[in-house]
C-alpha cells in the first residue's frame, strides 16, 4: 500500500492544467459573463439593491454548499473526465449518474447558445449599423467558438488569461466611473423593488445562470494535472472573488444609475464606465470566454457518458482524438445543439431552462455527498475537511426549494424527465466496473435492520420462511432448489447449501468452484437465493454446522428443506439428522418427488392438498401451501384443507373448525372432511391426482427408524409430490 500515492498528490507522469488556468480562470470567466454585463442591471432595477444582494447571496450560498460537496467527492477518488457526471455516477451509480450526465450535458450545450446570444446582443448595441441580422451573427459566432474548441483545449485555456485581464480592465473602468457618479439619492431610491417587479424568484431565475460557472473547472477534470487539489481551491476561490465583485457591482449600479436606466438599458454599465469601450470589449470577452468554457465542458461530459456506455447510442461519442484525447465527435454534437437553440430561442427564454438543469445537477451532486457520508463507507475518506453531510443536505434541499419557488411547472417537468431517464438506464441493467455508494447504502440499511431484528422481540405475526435447502451442487437436485424458491414466494430468504466431505485445507479450491457454480445456477434459473458451501469431514456434521451457524443474528434459517432419502443403507443417518435438526428447533420440510424426469418448473395438474391432523404441524403446512399457490406457476391450483374423521358425527364440527381457522388466517381454501377408519386408503384415493400433498410427520425416536421409514414409504407410495412437514412451533395461522 505504501507505493500508492495519496489522492491529493499529483499522479506520476500526468500532464495537465493547474489550479489557476484549469479551474479558477474558467470558473471566473463563466461566472462574470453575459448575465453580469447585460442582465444584472435589470435584476438590480427590478429587485432593488437589497433584494439584488439577497439574490447574489442565495446563489452563492447554493453554489458554495455544492462546491463543498464537489470538493469532498473530488478529493476522495481519482477524478477522470466528465466532471459532475463522473463524480455523481461513482457515488450514486450509473442510473443516477447517467440521467444527470445527460441533463448536465444538455445544460452546458444550451448555455453555449445563451452566451452566443448575449454576445450578439452586445455586438448589436455596440455596432448599430451591423449589416448582418442577429441570427446570422449568432450562428457565425457559434461556429467560430466551435472551431476554436475543435482544434483543442490547450491554446483555448491559455487564451483565457488574456481574456481575464481584459475583463479585469473593464471592471476597473466601471468601478472608477461608478465612484465618480456616486449619488446617495439614487442609492436610496434603488433600495426597494420596482413597482413593476415580477418578483424575487423571477429575478433569481434570470440571474442564477451567472452562478453556474462553478462547474467550468470540474468539467475539465480530465485535463487537470491534479484534480483533487485544483477543483476545491479553484472553485471556492472563484466563488468568493466573484461574489464580492457582484455585490460591489450591485451597489455601484444602484448608486450611479436611475431606476429607468437600469430597467431599460442593457448596457447600463457602459454608460457608467470611464471608458465605455472597455465595457464593450469586456462584454465581448466575457460572453465569448463563457461560450468557449461551455463548449469545452459539454463535450467532455458526453465523452465520459459514451466511454462508460450508459447510453449505448452515445458510445461513439466516447472516442477521443489526438494525444490529448480531444472529444471532437462530442464537440460537433454540442455545436449542433447550440445552433438549434440559437435558431429557436432567445436569451430570456433560455435562462430559466438552464437554471432548472443546473439546479438538478447541483442537487444530485449534494445528494451524492450525503449518500457517501450516511452510508459510512470506509472507502469515503476525502482529504477536503470542510464538508459535512448536513451542509450537503442543506445544499440538496436548497436546490429543490429554489427550483419550485422559481418555476413549479418547469421543476416538475424537469424532474419527470429525470425520472424517465433513470427508468430507462435502470431497466437496461448496465454492468459497470466501478463501485458506488448505493451498495454501501444497502449494506448500511441491512446492518441497521439486522440490529433492529436482534433487539425486537419475536412475534409469530412476523414469521417468514427463511429456508436453507440442502440441494447439493448445482443441477444435482434442481427440484429442491425450485421448491425452496416457491415456498419462500418472494417473501422470505432462500439459501441453497452444499456440504463437501473431506479435509478443509485440501478442498478450498473445490469449495470456491462449487460456490461459483451455485451462483451461476441461481443466476441461470433466476432464483432469489444465496449460495452456501461448507467443507466438513462428515456430511451430517456439515449439515449440523450449517443449521447452527449459518445466518446473522436473528436472520437465521427457520426451515430446513431436504430431499427424501431412498438409500436404505443411510436411513439411520437420515433419521439421526432429522432428530438433530428438530432438537436445534428448526422446522423440517422433506420433499419426495417420484417423477424426476419432468420439467421441474412445470407443476403437475390438480389441487394442492393439506391433510390436517392437528395444530402441531398443521399451521405451518397451511402457511407453506398458501405461499406455494402464490407463485405464478401454481396460481391456478386449488388449495384444499382435508381431514379424516372416524365417525359421521364429527364431520360438521371438524368442517366448521377448519373453516373458522381459515377465515381467521385469511387463507382461501376448500375444506373437505372424509369419514373413514382407514386414513391411508383415503389419502391415497383422494390425493392420487393432486399436484402436491402436504403431510405432517414427527422425526423418529432412536430405535424406531425402521418403523418410521416403513410407514412413511407406505403412506407416500403411489402419491404425487409429497411435502412432509414437521413444525418447530414458531408459525401460527391466527397470528
Amino acid at each position: 500500500m505504501s507505493g500508492i500515492p495519496p489522492i491529493a498528490q499529483k499522479p506520476s507522469g500526468r500532464k495537465g492544467f493547474g489550479t489557476l488556468g484549469g479551474v479558477f480562470t474558467p470558473c471566473t470567466l463563466t461566472i462574470l459573463g453575459v448575465i453580469m454585463f447585460l442582465r444584472f442591471g435589470q435584476v438590480v432595477g427590478n429587485a432593488g439593491l437589497i433584494q439584488a444582494i439577497g439574490i447574489v447571496l442565495l446563489s452563492k450560498c447554493i453554489t458554495t454548499l455544492t462546491a463543498l460537496s464537489l470538493s469532498a467527492i473530488a478529493t476522495n477518488t481519482r477524478v477522470e473526465g466528465g466532471g459532475a457526471y463522473f463524480l455523481i455516477s461513482r457515488s450514486l451509480g450509473p442510473a443516477f449518474g447517467g440521467s444527470i450526465g445527460l441533463v448536465f450535458f444538455l445544460a452546458q450545450a444550451v448555455s453555449v447558445a445563451m452566451y452566443v446570444l448575449g454576445f450578439t446582443e452586445a455586438l448589436r448595441s455596440a455596432v448599430p449599423g451591423l449589416p448582418l441580422d442577429d441570427t446570422s451573427v449568432a450562428v457565425l459566432t457559434n461556429t467560430v467558438v466551435f472551431i476554436c474548441v475543435y482544434i483543442g483545449a490547450g491554446w483555448t485555456i491559455k487564451l483565457q488569461y488574456g481574456i481575464l485581464a481584459l475583463l479585469g480592465a473593464s471592471l476597473v473602468a466601471f468601478f472608477a466611473g461608478a465612484f465618480g457618479a456616486w449619488d446617495g439619492g439614487k442609492l436610496a431610491d434603488n433600495l426597494a423593488p420596482a413597482a413593476s417587479s415580477p418578483g424575487f424568484f423571477a429575478m433569481f431565475a434570470l440571474f442564477f445562470p451567472a452562478a453556474t460557472g462553478i462547474m467550468a473547472g470540474a468539467n475539465m477534470s480530465g485535463d487537470l494535472a491534479n484534480p483533487a487539489r485544483s477543483i476545491p481551491r479553484g472553485t471556492l476561490g472563484s466563488i468568493a472573488v466573484t461574489g464580492v465583485i457582484y455585490a460591489l457591482i450591485a451597489v455601484c449600479l444602484a448608486a450611479a444609475s436611475g431606476r429607468q436606466a437600469l430597467l431599460e438599458d442593457a448596457l447600463v454599465m457602459s454608460d457608467i464606465a470611464v471608458m465605455p469601450i472597455l465595457i464593450a470589449l469586456g462584454v465581448f470577452a466575457a460572453t465569448l470566454s463563457s461560450a468557449l468554457g461551455s463548449m469545452m465542458g459539454a463535450p467532455r461530459i458526453l465523452q465520459a457518458l459514451g466511454r462508460d456506455g450508459v447510453f449505448p447510442r452515445l458510445q461513439p461519442f466516447g472516442k477521443g482524438d489526438g494525444p490529448n484525447n480531444e472529444p471532437r465527435r462530442a464537440t460537433v454534437l454540442s455545436y449542433l445543439i447550440a445552433l438549434v437553440c440559437i435558431l429557436l430561442g432567445d436569451l430570456n427564454a433560455i435562462a430559466p431552462i438552464i437554471t432548472m438543469f443546473f439546479l438538478i445537477t447541483y442537487g444530485f451532486l449534494n445528494l451524492a455527498t450525503v449518500y457517501e457520508y450516511v452510508t459510512r463507507n470506509p472507502s469515503f475518506r476525502p482529504t477536503f475537511r470542510w464538508c459535512h453531510w448536513t451542509t450537503a443536505l442543506a445544499g440538496a434541499v436548497g436546490c429543490t426549494l429554489v427550483m419550485f419557488l422559481t418555476s413549479p411547472v418547469w421543476a416538475i417537468a424537469s424532474m419527470a424527465v429525470m425520472a424517465l431517464l433513470y427508468w430507462y438506464v435502470s431497466r437496461s441493467q448496465l454492468i459497470v466496473t466501478w463501485g458506488d455508494a448505493q451498495s454501501g447504502a444497502a449494506f448500511e440499511r441491512a446492518r441497521r435492520s439486522l440490529l433492529r431484528l436482534e433487539e425486537d422481540e419475536y412475534h409469530p405475526k412476523n414469521w417468514r420462511p427463511s429456508i436453507i435447502a440442502l440441494s447439493g451442487g448445482a443441477w444435482t437436485r434442481v427440484h429442491l432448489a425450485i421448491f425452496g424458491f416457491w415456498l419462500t414466494a418472494s417473501r422470505g430468504v432462500l439459501t441453497l447449501a452444499q456440504v463437501i466431505t473431506g479435509d478443509t485445507t485440501s478442498h478450498l479450491k473445490r469449495r470456491r468452484h462449487q460456490e461459483a457454480a451455485l451462483q451461476s445456477f441461481i443466476a441461470e434459473q433466476e432464483l432469489s437465493a444465496f449460495p452456501a458451501v461448507l467443507v466438513a469431514p462428515d456430511r451430517e456434521l456439515g449439515i449440523e454446522a450449517l443449521v447452527q451457524c449459518y445466518g446473522i443474528g436473528a436472520l437465521r434459517p427457520n426451515v430446513v428443506l431436504l430431499g427424501w432419502s431412498e438409500d436404505v443403507d443411510r436411513q439411520d443417518d437420515f433419521a439421526s439428522l432429522l432428530r438433530t435438526i428438530a432438537e436445534l428447533e428448526r422446522s423440517l420440510v422433506v420433499i419426495r418427488q417420484p417423477d424426476t424426469e419432468r420439467d421441474p418448473w412445470l407443476p403437475a395438474r390438480g389441487p394442492v392438498d393439506v391433510w390436517w391432523r392437528g395444530a402441531d404441524n398443521g399451521h405451518l403446512m397451511v402457511l407453506l401451501a398458501h405461499l406455494l399457490v402464490q407463485n405464478d406457476a401454481w396460481r391456478g391450483h386449488e388449495l384444499r384443507l382435508l381431514r379424516v374423521v372416524p365417525h359421521e358425527a364429527g364431520v360438521g364440527e371438524s368442517a366448521r373448525h377448519l373453516e373458522r381457522l381459515l377465515a381467521l388466517a385469511r387463507v382461501k381454501a376448500t375444506v373437505k372432511v372424509v369419514v373413514s377408519t382407514n386414513p391411508l386408503a383415503v389419502i391415497h384415493e383422494t390425493s392420487a391426482r393432486s399436484a402436491a400433498v402436504f403431510l405432517g410427520f414427527r422425526p423418529p425416536a432412536e430405535g424406531q427408524e425402521d418403523a418410521f421409514f416403513a410407514s412413511s414409504q407406505a403412506l407416500m407410495e403411489g402419491l404425487p409430490t409429497v411435502i412432509s412437514v414437521w413444525s418447530a412451533g414458531d408459525a401460527f395461522l391466527d397470528a
